[in-house]
């Protein structure tokens, strides 16, 4: 077993290294021998080449530097995926959806009431920034609550930047950001409509239309509404195997056409959700009661953002956003009730001076938080004090393009709050690019993040441990870096993508629940050494000679701490150290297109006590998905499909649901283990096998 850990070390820290620079040299001379080859070939075979060039690598991307730029430019690694991308496994909202990202792992935090937060290389929700147009809106509470209400109607695309990205999007965009652009209502369809039910009466409705008001002004209205009330239980343990939502979005968005292609926009967002998981016999007169558990969650969310470019000779911006979330829950008969307001402005300038592009930018942030839980109470315990405070942000940008092969970027970001007064982030990135179908990125920077337990960590507030805070828990801090490789191989008439990348994170305090000293709390305290997240990933993707393209992609991580330099011998809570994705298209001649999606998720930790009859570790497992799909060209298009292929779901009971209350907690005859009620131990939904059937319409 020792020369087994050994040699695992050695791959881990020498092998994998050497690995990753290997595949970098022999890419470099494969394309050289490759250039060799092109140079006997004709002239239409280059041409043909360059072809190949600007169709697949000039997409435009805007979350990397802040401003549009040209993937192939851009020295931060930007992933992109449209909504045709998510369509291959129609979805009722980004939550779900996002899971065909590889590397990104949207976490159900609570097997009763399935909220969850979305994790990138391994770091927690609270750690991945999400954006709607750039904009800072989801938060805090939202991270946990309001995720799956953002309808997968309103997207036009998302991207994606896994590691920091602090110096532009401020310091809590320590692990990475997802940017949800939403459609263009000067260049959308007429009139658009979504309609699908699946065979667990999960019903969900898109309806968006777009109406003009001159040549220059557009206005895009989206209606979102998903009903899921049809309670189920197949695993037999009194429990809705899935929660029930009502839930309704509505979204109006305002583009206008202006002189010199300025930029103008303004959207308004409403959202609301009535959400239950719980005991079967559950009704709303026992909302908050000791009788029947249930964890009932009423949602109300208003969203305004927009952006402005000032008319000037000089391209400057101004961005705004404000928000208000409304949350009225209870877990059985524990109440939460909070209430959230946020605005943010932030207006920069972008100069090009010869081969540098500067961004320098201004920030105000203002944030109102209260709730009925310690983490709103004063010192002394006896008052509450609600966090209202500013902060105020500078930021500034330099894009260096040294020459052709080579670019830099640096940045800085300083940030002021009266709590933790003076945060700096820094920032560098290196894109080297010795040809087009080679490019090597590296990015590096700090991240800094105030820790709002209550909001962000679910398992505080569910089940029946108590809520330990051991200290004044401290501002987390962390050092990123990644290290991203994408090289570009001709295949006859297509391109074959590989995108490869390693990161690191160095968190020198971290905020971790220790669910493993006392079965019956949780404890909240800084950490008394450092905690790690790294790890490598790859993506591929490719189009075959004939009408088949494949995306596959694979996560490899390893998240721990180490207390006074001894490494914590288990592996981070829901954290798999493998974790895949894939998708297989086919498409015939006559419209008809078949998708084969899905997700594998090797063993990942889980809460556990001593005793405890459910295993620590969970299986490996997929979720897979199929889909058939037939456009007509009068605009309409019919899918269907299975979800859940394999029929997998966890061994149940999951969550000890025979005393919800635990009433029995100290009866040596009823409950001789002391188990008490945990709904932090799922991993994966329990919905089984079900169909789906839909229909889609556009008038462009």
């Amino acid at each position: 077993m020792l020369a087994l850990s050994n040699n695992y070390n050695f791959m881990r820290q020498i092998l994998f290294p050497l690995m990753f620079l290997s595949l970098f040299c022999f890419a470099q001379e494969a394309d050289s021998l490759v250039a060799q080859q092109l140079k006997k070939t004709d002239s239409a075979a280059v041409s043909h080449r360059k072809e190949l060039n600007t169709k697949d690598i000039d997409d435009v991307v805007i979350t990397g530097t802040i401003k549009p730029v040209s993937k192939s430019k851009s020295p931060v690694a930007v992933e992109i995926y449209s909504q045709k991308f998510f369509q291959k496994n129609p979805t009722p909202n980004i939550f779900e959806a996002i899971s065909m990202v590889n590397g990104v792992q949207p976490q159900l935090n609570c097997s009763v009431c399935n909220t969850g937060d979305i994790h990138i290389n391994g770091l927690e929700g609270p750690y991945t920034m999400i954006l709607i147009d750039g904009m800072p809106i989801v938060s805090s509470l939202s991270t946990v609550y309001g995720l799956s209400g953002i309808p997968n109607s309103l997207i036009d695309r998302v991207e994606v930047v896994k590691g920091p990205a602090s110096s532009i999007y401020g310091s809590e965009a320590m692990g990475g950001v997802i940017n949800i652009i939403t459609k263009n209502a000067l260049t959308a369809p007429q009139l658009s409509i979504d309609v699908m039910t699946t065979s667990w009466s999960e019903n969900n409705l898109d309806l968006a239309t777009k109406f003009n008001l001159g040549k220059n002004t557009a206005s895009l209205l989206s209606l979102n509404y998903f009903n899921f009330t049809k309670r189920f239980d197949e695993n037999n343990d009194n429990f809705t195997d899935g929660a029930l939502q009502n839930r309704i979005s509505v979204f109006n968005k305002w583009n206008f056409r202006r002189k010199e292609n300025r930029q103008a926009s303004f959207a308004l967002r409403y959202l609301y959700e009535d959400r239950f998981g719980g005991e079967m016999q559950w009704n709303k007169s026992y909302r908050g009661s000791e009788e029947v558990y249930g964890e009932s969650i009423y949602t109300n969310r208003f969203e305004a953002f927009g952006i402005y470019q000032l008319p000037f000779k000089e391209n400057i911006m101004t961005q705004f956003s404000y928000n208000f979330h409304d949350q009225n829950s209870f877990y059985g008969h524990s109440s939460y009730l909070a209430k959230q307001k946020t605005a943010f402005i932030q207006t920069y300038w972008d100069k090009k001076i010869r081969n540098h592009d500067f961004i320098v930018g201004l920030t105000y942030k203002k944030t109102f938080y209260d709730d009925n839980t310690p983490g709103t109470l004063s010192s002394d315990g006896l008052n509450n004090e609600p966090m209202n405070s500013p902060i105020f942000g500078a930021f500034i940008q330099d894009q260096w393009e040294i020459n052709e092969k080579n670019t830099l970027l640096l940045g800085y970001r300083f940030d002021y709050d009266k709590i933790h007064h003076s945060v700096h982030s820094p920032r560098f990135a290196w894109k080297l690019s010795p040809n087009p179908f080679h490019t090597l990125r590296f990015n590096f920077g700090t991240g800094f993040r105030v820790v709002n337990l209550f909001t962000e960590d679910h398992a505080a507030l569910t089940g029946s441990r108590q809520v330990i805070i051991q200290s004044d828990l401290q501002p987390e801090r962390s050092v990123n870096g990644n290290l991203n490789y994408m090289w570009k191989i001709p295949a006859g008439n297509q391109l074959i993508n590989l995108d490869a990348s390693a990161f690191y994170t160095y968190f020198s305090n971290k905020i971790v629940g220790d669910f493993d000293s006392d079965p019956e709390k949780i404890i909240y305290d800084n950490l008394n050494g450092y905690g790690i997240s790294k790890g490598v990933s790859l993506n591929a993707d490719f189009t075959l000679n004939f009408p088949l393209s494949i995306n596959l992609g694979i996560t490899y991580l390893d998240v721990y701490q180490k207390f006074d330099d001894e490494r914590q011998k288990s592996q981070q809570l829901h954290a798999p150290k493998w974790s895949g994705t894939y998708s297989l298209t086919y498409k015939f001649n006559n419209n008809l297109t078949v998708d084969f999606t899905g997700q594998l998720y090797g063993p990942m930790r889980l809460p556990v006590l001593d005793n405890d009859y459910r295993p620590e570790y969970s299986p490996w497992y997929s979720l897979a998905n199929i889909q058939v799909s037939k456009s007509f060209r009068s605009g309409f298009e019919v899918y269907c499909g299975i979800k859940n292929l394999f029929n997998f779901t966890p061994k149940d009971p999951i969550i000890r649901p025979f005393d919800p209350f635990d009433n029995q907690i100290n009866d040596p005859i009823n409950n001789p283990n002391r188990y008490t009620f945990d709904t932090t131990y799922g991993f994966a939904p329990m919905q089984r096998i079900r169909g789906f059937l839909g229909i889609k319409y556009n008038l462009k």
